[in-house]
């Protein structure tokens, strides 16, 4: 969660797209649902394709450079993440209960290996495409909850405050601004922030442009990586194939 480990694809997938809420829930959902866009848009959504740029802003290896990212999401639970720089490409992926990172050395292609992720990352992975591709409709169906936390300020604009808990020591704690329903800060149980900022258009459906994550090292330094997307693509229509575990001959 070299500059490609999975530490890298992890904190990307961290960020959720989309919002929802049905009676009962707080009411500040309603809005930052509108906010992204409308209820058919939204419905319409069976997996997202993203791609852009991702550097390590500040903290180690921030003189690493630049990495091509692509980033894809199916329903229901595959998951897709390349990232690749000038000497190496390293792709971490979600097939159902399968998971897996393969990385790839571009000085000698034949030179190449796939490691299996353990349970609780396969369990991570699963909250963040169950939240990027269901804009957290359903969440107690999928024994998940949500916690209202109340208003607070965060960065010097009013918010409200709700957890999205999907299961022990998976929780991701959303401010939205009151005024308009925007998320402004999204926090996870680690202590891992992530902002967004300015906008991509898929259709009736907003996206944002730029995600910076900022978690602290166990040594107690800052890493800052920052994702500037430059496209966004509604139900890409991917083969299943591209989630499935390589096999020798890939």
């Amino acid at each position: 969660m070299p500059l490609f480990s999975s530490r890298f694809s992890l904190l990307v997938c961290l960020w959720g797209l989309g919002f929802s809420s049905a009676p009962g829930q707080p009411a500040i959902l309603d809005k930052a649902r509108a906010f992204i866009g409308s209820e058919n848009a939204i419905a319409a959504v069976k997996g997202l394709r993203f791609i852009g740029e991702l550097e390590v802003a500040e903290g180690e290896l921030s003189s690493g450079g630049a990495a091509k990212i692509e980033i894809v999401f199916q329903k229901p639970y595959c998951q897709r993440i390349t990232a690749t720089s000038e000497n190496r490409s390293e792709t971490t992926a979600l097939d159902g209960f399968d998971a897996w990172q393969r990385v790839i050395n571009h000085q000698n292609s034949s030179r190449w290996e796939v490691n299996f992720l353990g349970a609780d990352q396969i369990k991570r992975l699963r909250a963040n495409t169950f939240e990027n591709l269901s804009f957290f409709r359903g969440l107690e169906q999928v024994g998940g909850q949500l916690k209202d936390l109340g208003e607070s300020t965060v960065d010097g604009i009013f918010c409200h405050k709700v957890a999205f808990v999907h299961g022990p020591g998976i929780a991701f704690t959303r401010s939205f601004e009151v005024a308009t329903g925007r998320l402004v800060l999204t926090e996870t149980e680690s202590g891992t922030q992530i902002r967004e900022e300015g906008e991509l258009r898929a259709g009736d459906l907003h996206f944002p442009q730029r995600i910076t994550t900022t978690n602290l090292l166990p040594d107690g330094n800052k890493r800052t990586i920052r994702v500037t997307f430059t496209a966004v693509e509604v139900n890409p229509g991917l083969d299943a194939a591209v989630f499935a575990v390589p096999t020798l001959r890939e």
